[in-house]
């Protein structure tokens, strides 16, 4: 018999070009060798030129879904992206609180590339004290992390702060992207034996058009390793692998910023990619 892959459950908004939310988070999660299931938090109106408009899902309808789900399959993993409001928050913190048997990766997205909101203060604020103690690991962007920290985040030392501050705030694992900086670096901060451990990945930066939701397949693809039972360097370092090919594979899509290619490997053997260099540093 067939070996069951790991469930890896997406709660997130809706992105009808496919670029992010659910329907590309179900894309990684199956060139993960998961199966995926979603929970969607927002209907949206966009396209890989921008974001329009945003209706919010019912959180009535939300907790019931979550909870079908998890009545019905055994969850490996749980992805979070785009919320919307605090009413969606609190859902999602009631649902993981009642089932707290697997990680979970919190990727914080507060507002689209075009500047759309994408989740309201008031959300942001139930993020902070509801969501980030539950999750294994958080992954957000340099200006993400700002946000939650309330202090710039633009080099690497700043990247070490706002990580240091999101520990205190109850967060186990962070990671931070800096894909915009002007030296591509990641930081990765994490409790290890010795306390606090960093450890920070540099790579080139990929020149291309087609980068709309490297964020959510980043996230997604670290869920997707934790839900096979790897540590959470390893999934970090492998996640970012996977980002690096599937930006070089991308294909031109849309009048805007197009999607990475998600299911590169299909249709060709695999083959190992660039895998971006790490330091280590312990006790910051």
């Amino acid at each position: 018999m067939t070996k069951t892959p790991p469930v890896v459950l997406t709660i997130a908004g809706f992105d009808p070009s496919s670029g992010a939310g659910v329907t590309a988070d179900i894309k990684t999660i199956a060139a993960h060798n998961c199966y995926g299931v979603a929970a969607i938090t927002a209907l949206t109106s966009q396209s890989t030129a921008g974001v329009r408009r945003v209706e919010p899902t019912d959180h009535g309808l939300l907790r019931e879904t979550l909870q079908e789900l998890a009545s019905d399959v055994e969850v490996a993993a749980v992805h979070l992206g785009m919320l919307a409001n605090a009413k969606l928050v609190d859902a999602v913190a009631d649902f993981l609180r009642e089932h707290p048997r697997c990680p979970v990766v919190l990727d914080p997205i507060f507002r689209s590339t075009s500047g759309a909101e994408l989740l309201d203060s008031k959300g942001r604020e139930a993020l902070k004290a509801k969501l980030l103690p539950l999750a294994a690991a958080i992954t957000p962007n340099t200006d993400e992390a700002a946000l939650l920290c309330g202090a710039p985040v633009t080099n690497l030392e700043e990247m070490r702060a706002a990580a240091n501050r999101l520990h205190e705030l109850g967060a186990q694992g962070v990671v931070i992207t800096g894909g915009h900086l002007e030296k591509a670096i990641d930081l990765l901060s994490f409790r290890g034996s010795k306390g606090i451990e960093q450890e920070v990945f540099r790579a080139e930066k990929i020149k291309s058009n087609s980068t709309h939701g490297t964020g959510c397949a980043f996230s997604t693809a670290i869920t997707c390793h934790l839900a096979h039972q790897r540590g959470l360097p390893e999934a970090v370092l492998l996640a970012k692998a996977y980002i690096m090919a599937a930006i070089s594979n991308a294909h031109p899509l849309g009048k805007g910023k197009g999607p990475v290619n998600h299911l590169y490997r299909m249709g060709q053997a695999r083959r190992v990619g660039a895998t971006p260099a790490a330091e280590t540093d312990a006790g910051h």
